[in-house]
């Protein structure tokens, strides 16, 4: 399989197609049911690495083509939230798999530490801020999400927020998670269409990464201590994305749980699913009216005769 493109080769979109739907299917979270030991970071989908790359080839194609119609339709948007314990690979995947659209179009926010004014604000601000207008893409880089995990994990947090850490029993939990869901319908039913990852990296990954930032000196940027240490919070931040993922993956907001030890397989995976989502949304080149066109007519007539 050469030469891979989406636009010029029938066959080989249909193949592309098929593929993607594998991966989507594949990967998708159950909802309820979902354990996270049913997934191995290790998984290659049974492709090599050249075969998932020219995958990926088009797919960013397709990707670029469809960016383009939903740019101009101006009717939609997709929310594409992207979460994972660290090292396993968000920067890269957002990186590679948004290489070739057009800047304009799409808007990445990397969720830090709160500010004091999105502390001063509902939990849910800071991210509503940054949703997508009709016709982009959005991209979070960590998300609403880091509420139920983060938190979770470290409830004496919650103090930040005003809210006291001993009220953070189970049924607090579930409230948030209820809260994520409506506002996730909310989005759809007002045109933004949303799509969840989690980069499934294994614990023996992680540490291989972590000690290959420490290795090269360019890399000593990435590295955090901080982030090793949350390495003792393995198996609660499992628990947390299990919960999460169960409460709240949808029909019209799923997630989708991504094998990360092989970066070449989570990007082609990324890839392929957002083009998938972004097919179904079928966004169109608007139509030109009579009087538009009629005036454009005219237009381009004029041009002619400067021309002469």
């Amino acid at each position: 399989m050469t030469g891979f493109n989406a636009e010029v080769r029938p066959g080989l979109r249909s193949a592309r197609s098929v593929c993607a739907m594998n991966l989507e299917q594949r990967f998708r979270a159950a909802g309820r049911d979902l354990r996270l030991a049913d997934f191995d970071p290790s998984d290659d989908a049974g492709l090599d690495k050249a075969t998932a790359e020219r995958l990926r080839a088009a797919d960013l194609e397709r990707m670029r083509a469809l960016q383009e119609r939903l740019y101009a339709e101006g009717r939609q948007a997709l929310l594409v939230v992207v979460q994972a314990l660290d090292a396993a690979g968000k920067d890269g995947t957002i990186s590679h798999v948004m290489s070739g659209v057009n800047p304009q179009g799409v808007r990445v926010t990397s969720f830090k530490q709160p500010s004091s004014l999105e502390l001063a604000h509902d939990w849910l601000w800071r991210c509503s801020q940054a949703l997508p207008r009709h016709g982009e893409i959005g991209i979070f880089n960590r998300s609403h999400y880091e509420e139920v995990l983060v938190l979770r994990v470290h409830p004496e947090h919650l103090a930040g927020q005003g809210v006291d850490p001993e009220r953070a029993d189970a049924a607090f939990w579930t409230q948030r998670l209820k809260t994520i869901a409506a506002w996730e319908r909310h989005l759809g039913t007002c045109g933004t269409h949303v799509v969840k990852f989690f980069l499934h990296v294994s614990r023996e990954v992680q540490r291989e990464r972590f000690l290959a930032r420490a290795a090269e000196q360019d890399k000593h940027w990435k590295f955090n201590a901080g982030d090793v240490a949350e390495r003792e919070h393995w198996d609660a931040y499992h628990e947390a994305y299990e919960q999460a993922i169960r409460a709240t993956s949808t029909e019209d907001a799923p997630w989708y749980v991504i094998p990360a030890d092989r970066k070449w397989l989570m990007r082609t995976a990324v890839a392929g699913i957002i083009v998938e989502h972004l097919e179904r949304m079928d966004p169109r080149f608007p139509e030109v009216g009579e009087a538009d066109r009629a005036r454009m007519d005219a237009a381009v007539a004029a041009l002619e005769v400067e021309g002469t």
